[in-house]
Order: structure tokens, then C-alpha cells, then sequence
């Protein structure tokens, strides 16, 4: 009976034709280990076999992080895990397909448009009036709407003071995956605080955050009170409510602003062409 065959670790020449790293770490018997008693870490070709163990890529990092069981290899002073938040003695592994491939395959750059507006404003609609608009032109695209998250991501979120700022946290963070993916990710969110949306904005670099603000009147939000909640939190059934109880503090410097009036209101198509139009001016679109 023929030996089942290791499978072989994510190989090829970096984005400029570098050799791709050769370091690897070996967990022992069940599976990959990430540096406990009994684990050992070896160097080893990308195309060489290693019986009885599967390979998994790690990195070095600079020195100052713990290292994993105190082990080194020729050419790099220490194999070492971090502590991050509340996670300890974790690696991050890199792979030879990044965002750049990503982006090459799509003919797009990844990036994240953060609608953000009193609850009413238009938030969801325009998020999918430019989804569709993008699809149209053969875009990939993902939309994280606030209220559908909290079906499922944040539903263990209330909307207290610190849950919200959780909320828009992962938020943040999960967009970011879609845009290092290469997708055009279109948040839905009131987030109602600048400090938050800044940190959201720190997470992408390059410019790949761009901040829509949908400038409606509260009066007009207020009018059309879609869920009724305006309603409830007039009558003090909801409480800490933006706009009513709770503050929104608007955008100082986002990328787009879409002003809206009493009686003047841009179409949903109108709004997304606008977006789409920064998009095109500053390269995130390739035909």
C-alpha cells in the first residue's frame, strides 16, 4: 500500500522574483503545534517532502518577541510568537498570492467605502444602488450592512456605549480582510463617532479607505423613520438613540460628501454614480 503523500507548503518567487522563504515549522504527532513542549522546528526546501509531518509556513520576526522554544536556524536569529491583544504565542503566516495578485486577477483595488448618516439617511440603499451599479460594470464587491451583522457577527452586541464601539471595530476589521482580498467592501453603518471611524481608516493604508457621508437633515431622517425608531425613542422607548439622546458627530474630512435636503434628495443611482466617479478618477477601477 503506497504512503499517503505530504501535502507540499505554498511555494513560488515573490512579487518582485524573489525566492520565496524556505522556513517551515513542524508540529508533531496531530497536526501543526504552535511552539508547546515536544514541537521542533526545522529548515527545509519548498519542494522536499517531510515523512510524517506537514509543513506549515511561519516567519521571522524581529527580535525583542518570545522565541518558539528557544530555537534558531542559519540565516535568522530567532523563529518567535507574539503577544497580540489578548492572544499569546501566536505567528503570522504569509503566503506568495497577496493582495497585489488578488487585485491583478479582479482588475480592481481592494478597498473599503464606509457610508456613514443618521439612521434614515440612505445608508443601505446606496450601498446597494453602488453594488449594483459596480456589478453592472463587472466589479466584485461585498456589503456589510450594520443591521444584517448583527444577525449574525455582532449579534452578542448590544447597543450600549462599549458594544457599539465593538461593533464598529470588527466591522473595521473585517473589512479590511475584504479589501486585502481585493473586493470593493461597502460598509453600511451609522458609527456614529469620528475616534471610530478613524480607527477604522488606520487599519488600510494607501488611501484605501474612503468615507462617504450622507449629509441628511435630521428632520428629514426623522420624516421618513423607516423602522419606526425615531418614533420609539421620542417616546422614550429606546434610549441613547442617535440624533435623539445620543450624539453623531460628522465627518471633517471624508472623501465624499452627499448632501440631501428637504424636497431635494438625490436619486440612489445619482448617489452611487458619484461614488463610482471617485473611484474611477483616483484608480480603483480597471476596465
Amino acid at each position: 500500500m503506497l504512503a499517503k503523500a505530504v501535502p507540499r507548503p505554498c511555494s513560488g518567487a515573490g512579487r518582485h522574483g524573489a525566492p520565496a522563504a524556505r522556513l517551515w515549522s513542524v508540529g508533531v504527532a496531530g497536526g501543526p503545534r504552535r511552539g508547546g513542549a515536544g514541537g521542533r522546528l526545522v529548515a527545509a526546501d519548498a519542494g522536499e517532502r517531510m515523512a510524517g509531518s506537514e509543513a506549515v509556513p511561519v516567519v521571522a520576526v524581529a527580535a525583542g518577541k518570545q522565541p518558539v522554544n528557544g530555537s534558531a536556524m542559519a540565516g535568522i536569529d530567532k523563529l518567535v510568537t507574539s503577544t497580540v491583544g489578548k492572544s499569546t504565542n501566536v505567528l503570522w503566516h504569509d503566503c506568495p498570492i497577496g493582495q497585489f495578485e488578488r487585485q491583478e486577477l479582479l482588475n480592481q483595488k481592494g478597498c473599503v467605502v464606509w457610508i456613514t448618516g443618521l439612521s434614515g439617511s440612505g445608508k443601505s440603499t446606496l450601498a446597494c444602488a453602488l453594488s449594483r451599479e459596480l456589478h453592472s460594470r463587472g466589479h466584485l464587491t461585498y456589503i456589510l450592512d450594520g443591521d444584517n451583522l448583527r444577525h449574525g457577527l455582532n449579534r452578542d452586541l448590544c447597543f450600549e456605549a462599549k458594544d457599539r464601539a465593538e461593533n464598529i471595530r470588527r466591522v473595521g476589521e473585517v473589512a479590511k480582510l475584504f479589501a486585502d482580498a481585493g473586493l470593493i467592501c461597502i460598509a453600511s453603518l451609522i458609527s456614529p463617532y469620528r475616534s471610530e471611524r478613524s480607527a477604522c481608516r488606520k487599519l488600510l493604508h494607501n488611501s484605501t479607505f474612503i468615507e462617504v457621508f450622507l449629509n441628511v437633515p435630521l428632520e428629514v431622517c426623522e420624516a421618513r423613520d423607516p423602522k419606526g425608531l425615531y418614533k420609539l425613542a421620542r417616546a422614550g422607548k429606546i434610549k441613547g438613540f442617535t440624533g435623539i439622546d445620543d450624539p453623531y458627530e460628522a465627518p471633517s474630512d471624508c472623501e465624499i460628501v452627499i448632501q440631501c435636503k428637504a424636497g431635494d434628495c438625490a436619486t440612489p443611482k445619482s448617489m452611487a454614480d458619484q461614488v463610482v466617479s471617485y473611484l474611477e478618477a483616483n484608480e480603483f477601477l480597471q476596465e
